[in-house]
């Protein structure tokens, strides 16, 4: 663990809500050309008999946008670590089409891991628990919170990206909130400089049913913040943080839980979330080692073809930022590995 703390950070990934709103060139739009280089191989797959996990980057040529999804995935990884792609028609597709579209997409992103013990790639996330837990408190019952139309509190995923394409919107609520975990940084820096010890030394989290049993924790201790080869990283979710606490039969100190509880308040500051609401074709992509994402609750349609879907990538970076063992281990299966899959 480091015994120093890294200076204030600085670069495109410090960033407010201010400055996004005010420069939107985060928001990436497909122009007719690379929709048409899309609808092309995504048909010719099709045609093939080919669906997700049965192709890879070179069987989704894409002449013109490839090269801008490398310029992008750059800005992902080190600059201010989101974007929004707009644009692609979802009226256009079936559900099966738009996945085979999505999965070619991401082949040129980066790799793609698991997100469940069932071993899914390609995850949607919509409430398959009819709103019962609308209040929360999922987590306790082994349910974790991308099957809900509750509101997520600040966190990041297990993988150096995730993407959402939104299918179809909730009816009233469900916006995406995310903020510089950067920033955030840089605040408790300047402001309670006393709390990013324990926040460095980091947490053992539960892995609520990620792990290779239900109730496994992660082996190692996990920095919230982790300072290594010049660049600053941060892996944080506060429930998983507590319940692994409870698991452990332990209290978290004051100063620990005080940390904490700063880290997602800071997250869900006025200055710092950035809400964006989605339509219906949008793919964002976050940097989960310099953003935190939220969600808030929402209300969905009655009819179950209507209801709030989206389709989830978790993808590793190839040649990715390097990052500290103890923190490049989240799901105890090594660095940048993803879910086992037990079932």
């Amino acid at each position: 663990m480091p015994t120093t703390l890294p200076p204030i950070a600085t670069g495109p990934s410090a960033w407010t809500r201010p400055e996004m709103e005010q420069d939107q060139s985060w928001i990436f739009h497909f122009t007719p050309t690379d929709l048409g280089e899309l609808e092309r191989a995504t048909a010719d797959l099709a045609a093939r008999g080919l669906g997700p996990l049965e192709f890879g980057q070179d069987d989704f040529p894409l002449p013109s946008l490839a090269p801008k999804l490398k310029r992008l995935l750059e800005d992902i990884e080190y600059g201010r670590g989101f974007v929004l792609l707009r644009g692609l028609d979802v009226a256009n597709y079936g559900l099966d089409h738009l996945s085979l579209l999505y999965w070619g997409l991401g082949a040129h992103l980066g790799q793609v891991i698991s997100q469940n013990s069932q071993g899914d790639m390609l995850g949607r996330v919509t409430d398959m628990e009819s709103g019962k837990y609308a209040k929360g408190g999922y987590y306790e019952e082994g349910v974790r919170g991308h099957r809900t139309n509750a509101f997520l509190a600040p966190h990041s995923d297990s993988a150096d990206v995730v993407g959402l394409l939104c299918v179809r919107p909730a009816k009233e609520g469900g916006e995406s909130w995310i903020a510089s975990s950067i920033s955030v940084y840089n605040r408790i820096l300047a402001e309670r400089p006393d709390l990013l010890p324990p926040l460095m030394e980091g947490f053992r989290y539960d892995l609520v049913g990620k792990g290779r049993t239900a109730d496994e924790l992660t082996q190692n201790r996990v920095p919230v913040y982790s300072w290594f080869e010049g660049l600053l990283s941060c892996r944080f979710n506060k429930q998983q943080i507590e319940l692994g606490a409870g698991k452990l039969g332990i209290t978290l100190t004051a100063a620990q839980l005080e940390a904490i509880t700063l880290v997602e308040d800071m997250a869900l500051s006025k200055d710092l979330l950035l809400p964006m609401a989605f339509e219906p074709g949008d793919i964002q992509l976050l940097n989960n080692h310099t953003t935190l994402h939220s969600r808030g609750g929402y209300v969905d349609w009655d009819m179950p073809e209507e209801r709030r879907l989206l389709l989830r990538l978790w993808l590793n970076i190839p040649n990715g930022r390097l990052l500290a063992a103890e923190f490049a281990d989240r799901l105890n299966t090594g660095g940048r590995g993803g879910v086992t899959k037990r079932y």
